[in-house]
């Protein structure tokens, strides 16, 4: 059978890198008789395209295909096409669970992908996002349906960016719970998806408040973990943070070292026997750490803290833009961030194609890109506190939507408004490509949006 060259989507594009985005916007915007041309051209072309793509789409996940399509993929990606071979799965020292270590790993997996041809350029660009949440029924009168739309919103930016997700509600080791629960799920996520060459956490309760945003995977070459944090309070020895950086939300590259630095990671949680010094170790060292027990992210920084740390030549503390923020500093902030979104479809140069109305997901990456373009002319290329940029994701931390065991230092309904304006200002970015938004940031009523939005709404 003919081999299929499938590309595991992603996006590697830095945040600074405009030829992609200029491209993309010369594409959609054009001018005159070349750009009806031009449209034409690409309204054939992507006719032809999605036509082709429909049948092989039919064709892959038809119940009926014959075997020959749906299992022979193995067999005929082999060397010449010339029978089975065998991978790392056939090997039963190669487990899934945290508890044996596994050695080899880039060449087994690099064996794999060998093995799979159709795969071929995918490469640093395919990303498997994981998350999860507890397997019991929250104790939050309102938990589950938050958590439902916390899930949401995490396939939307999926579906629209071309990242897998898996998300999990299964403990997959009983023993290491809560912050501890997403190690033995990474490491079974590398072993189970070896195309995919970077794996992104993101807990439950942080919301993708950008859905152009990609990651800049060309940003992190060369570097295994990527995580939101601040030098100078990871690395400082005489005082550093257990806060310096947040674990909820971060990037592993699929590969030895990161298997390696999970082993060790998780000796020092609750399966260790070791498990209680270690909670006074970290406590000692971190003067701001108020509990005694060792967590995952004080845990994460003390491996990290030492000039002779094995790990901290290949990790990336990101702080240019809110690879994950926390939300106190962004929700009140939403608002006018989306005004100012909507002001710069109303005047910049090209306003009007951005707000040319557009297939939902096949068009979303030129639109997206376009917009991307016309952040800068509109001031709002600049991220974090003193930006008007959208934030990529808006982390809840402290406000467990599910358990109701909130930081007392969140007064009234704080986390529950907040995360209502999260969820709205991204589901909005979605439901304008089917005609609707929200009400209001906190209702969740919707409307039908006028044709030529925002410029019709300026227009009243």
């Amino acid at each position: 059978m003919p081999s299929r060259r499938l590309r595991c989507a992603g996006s590697t594009t830095a945040p600074r890198d405009g030829q992609r985005h200029r491209a993309a916007l010369v594409r959609i915007t054009g001018t005159g008789t070349g750009m009806a041309r031009s449209l034409l051209g690409d309204a054939l072309l992507f006719s032809a395209g999605a036509a082709v793509g429909a049948v092989l789409l039919l064709t892959l996940a038809s119940p009926f295909a014959p075997p020959a399509v749906l299992l022979g993929r193995r067999s005929s990606s082999a060397a010449g096409g010339g029978g089975d071979r065998r991978t790392f799965y056939d090997d039963p020292e190669v487990t899934y669970t945290v508890d044996r270590p596994i050695t080899g790993w880039d060449e087994k997996r690099a064996q794999w992908l060998r093995a799979h041809p159709e795969l071929a350029g995918a490469g640093e660009g395919c990303v498997l996002m994981v998350s999860g949440s507890q397997p019991t029924p929250c104790r939050s009168p309102t938990g589950d349906h938050v958590l439902t739309r916390l899930l949401k919103n995490k396939a939307d930016y999926c579906r629209l960016n071309g990242v897998q997700l898996l998300y999990n509600t299964a403990l997959l080791r009983p023993s290491m719970d809560r912050y501890w629960a997403k190690i033995p799920l990474i490491r079974a996520a590398m072993v189970a998806h070896p195309e995919a060459e970077w794996v992104w956490w993101v807990d439950s309760d942080a919301v993708l408040t950008d859905m152009d945003f990609r990651l800049p995977l060309r940003r992190y070459r060369g570097h295994n973990l990527v995580v939101n944090g601040w030098p100078s309070l990871v690395y400082d020895e005489a005082s550093p943070s257990w806060t310096g950086l947040n674990a909820g939300v971060f990037l592993v590259r699929n590969c030895q070292w990161s298997l390696d630095f999970m082993d060790a990671w998780a000796a020092m949680g609750p399966d260790s026997p070791d498990y209680r010094r270690w909670g006074a170790v970290l406590t000692s060292t971190f003067r701001d750490k108020v509990f005694n027990e060792s967590d995952d992210q004080s845990a994460l920084v003390y491996m990290l803290q030492h000039k002779g740390s094995p790990w901290r030549a290949k990790v990336f503390l990101e702080n240019d833009y809110y690879f994950q923020g926390y939300w106190v500093e962004i929700v009140g902030r939403l608002g006018e961030i989306a005004a100012r979104y909507e002001a710069m479809e109303r005047r910049a140069p090209a306003a009007a194609l951005l707000r040319k109305r557009h297939a939902a997901s096949w068009d979303h990456a030129a639109y997206a890109a376009a917009r991307e373009a016309a952040l800068a002319g509109a001031g709002l290329a600049e991220s974090g506190v003193r930006g008007w940029r959208r934030p990529f994701v808006t982390h809840f931390t402290g406000c467990q939507p599910c358990s109701g065991d909130r930081n007392r230092d969140y007064s009234g309904d704080s986390c529950d408004d907040g995360m209502r304006r999260a969820l709205n200002f991204a589901d909005d970015q979605v439901l304008r490509d089917y005609g609707f938004r929200h009400a209001g940031p906190l209702s969740d009523d919707v409307r039908p949006l006028p044709f030529d939005y925002p410029a019709a709404a300026g227009r009243r």
